[in-house]
């Protein structure tokens, strides 16, 4: 199993959610988060202490999935994201060792 976490533009998600369906994802997690990328934020300086404000806010999308769907959920999430325009987000894959279903108590992919 894989984690997949995509940083998206949140006008964005619903083209994203809508695409994940198209490959058989039934659930996800979504979290409004904000932050920077190579753009930066802007450096003010206040009484004296330098800060960087002007996080841009984005939508992160959780998704845990069986390893045979990583290809398919990357593609539909880049091609739905996309705008062409810098800041369209990230995807991050990383490992997941369990899952587990607290209603079932199932486990691996049963739970997912």
């Amino acid at each position: 199993m894989k984690k997949v976490e995509a940083i998206i533009k949140p006008f964005k998600l619903d083209e994203v959610k809508d695409a994940l369906a198209e490959v058989g994802i039934q659930g996800m997690t979504v979290t409004e988060v904000k932050g920077f990328g190579r753009t930066g934020g802007k450096k003010e300086v206040y009484r004296g202490s330098a800060y960087v404000v002007d996080f841009v806010p984005k939508v992160k999308i959780d998704i845990v999935v069986p390893d045979g769907m990583v290809r398919d959920v990357i593609d539909a999430i880049e091609k739905s994201a996309k705008t062409g325009r810098i800041g369209d987000g990230k995807i991050f894959v990383t490992p997941i060792e369990e899952a587990v279903r607290i209603r079932t108590g199932e486990r691996g992919e049963d739970a997912i």
